[in-house]
């Protein structure tokens, strides 16, 4: 019963991104058919689900998207659907018979999510793509790295994730809030090279405001302060600091054992390398947990730095539980939490068309037709 249910969505099965996308929505009560094409439908045991837990929480169709049947079955959950999402280059879906004007044209209600790297449009909206080539161009790698050193990825976080995945969720759930009050669907064209962008709104600010370096690794929240960055400790794990304020600022002083001796000003910045290695030399002298001991519960702005097999571990993320287990596998629980209208994993991962009749009969299919397509092969 999350603040999604009752919305009917489709998606056509991708990778990365496009499935994050719609796992949020998912997480959050849509109902999600995913169309998988029938080629990759090899079966499977429902009890033991697939490890993509990226496709957490919806129903698979398997669909043959070159057998008209298969297109005309699609167009046919798409009358009855709030929303599509897709990822494919431009033009895919238009050459499949199921572009944007198709759709529209059969529920002119349609919210049409559209997401790629480059955009529907611009010269390089036909070339392949990856992650670290979207936040390239966005101006978002650059400045990831320490000073003197190459661009740092981020993983695939700024430009897949946070750029393409949670911008179409955020853009479907808008339009669909949208479509509600105009009766009109419309096209959302998400591009992960815009989301990355517009990511960097504040360090934009900052640029404009002159208190940004183009320099990497010279400014404040891209490692060149010594309060704002990690630091080994004496058993090789690390612990972070992030003491920006005056007051966090005095705390790691005191707690550090530095509080009374003679500083350079927190802000000079011809002094941050110097007291790097004095901070460094500090955090070498205690083991990690000796760390948290000290610190954790207090105002410094710290954490440890903790690996993935820990993370779930840690006392505040297992009492507010923001790792679960679905079929074995330990997962960030559904976010962000509703007060009334709770998200939550109504299923793991699904094989490839495992729910194809059962969604089709749901979805207002006759069975003599769902008879009749799989005799066609147009679905599996």
């Amino acid at each position: 019963m999350g603040p999604l249910s009752g919305f009917r969505i489709i998606e056509f099965a991708g990778i990365g991104p496009g499935p994050f996308a719609a796992m949020l929505l998912a997480d959050l009560g849509a109902d999600i058919v995913r169309l998988d094409r029938s080629g990759n439908v090899m079966g499977g045991d429902p009890d033991q689900p697939p490890g993509d837990i990226l496709n957490r929480g919806r129903r698979s169709v398997g669909v043959d998207l070159k057998n008209p049947d298969g297109v005309a079955t699609v167009l046919d959950l798409v009358a009855s659907a709030d929303a599509l999402v897709e990822g494919f280059r431009p033009g895919v879906m238009e050459r499949l018979g199921l572009g944007p004007d198709v759709c529209l044209a059969r529920n002119p209600r349609l919210v049409y999510g559209r997401m790629t790297g480059w955009g529907q449009d611009g010269p390089y909206a036909p070339t392949a793509g990856h992650d670290i080539n979207y936040i390239a161009l966005a101006g978002a790698l650059e400045p990831l790295g320490r000073a003197g050193e190459q661009p740092t990825p981020p993983l695939n976080l700024v430009g897949d994730f946070g750029g393409g995945g949670m911008m179409l969720a955020f853009g479907v759930c808008a339009a669909l809030l949208e479509a509600s009050r105009s009766g009109q669907g419309q096209v959302i064209d998400v591009a992960m090279v815009d989301g990355a962008a517009s990511l960097m709104t504040m360090t934009w600010s900052f640029r404009a405001m002159g208190i940004w370096n183009d320099e990497r690794g010279t400014n404040m929240l891209d490692t060149g302060a010594h309060f704002y960055d990690t630091y080994e400790t004496s058993d090789g794990k690390y612990i972070s600091i992030g003491s920006i304020e005056p007051q966090f600022y005095a705390e790691l002083l005191r707690l550090t054992g530095l509080e009374g001796e003679e500083l350079p000003h927190q802000m000079d910045r011809t002094q941050w390398t110097a007291m790097k290695e004095r901070l460094a030399t500090v955090f070498r002298s205690k083991t990690r947990d000796e760390w948290c001991e000290l610190m954790e519960g207090t105002d410094v702005c710290f954490a440890p730095v903790l690996s993935m097999a820990e993370a779930p571990q840690h006392p505040h993320m297992a009492e507010r539980g923001t790792f679960t287990e679905v079929a074995g596998i330990t997962q960030p629980a559904p976010a962000p939490r509703f007060s009334r209208t709770p998200g939550s994993i109504d299923r793991p991962p699904p094989h490839a068309g495992q729910h194809t009749d059962e969604v089709l009969a749901d979805w207002g299919v006759p069975a003599e037709r769902i008879a009749a397509l799989r005799e066609s092969n147009a679905i599996a």
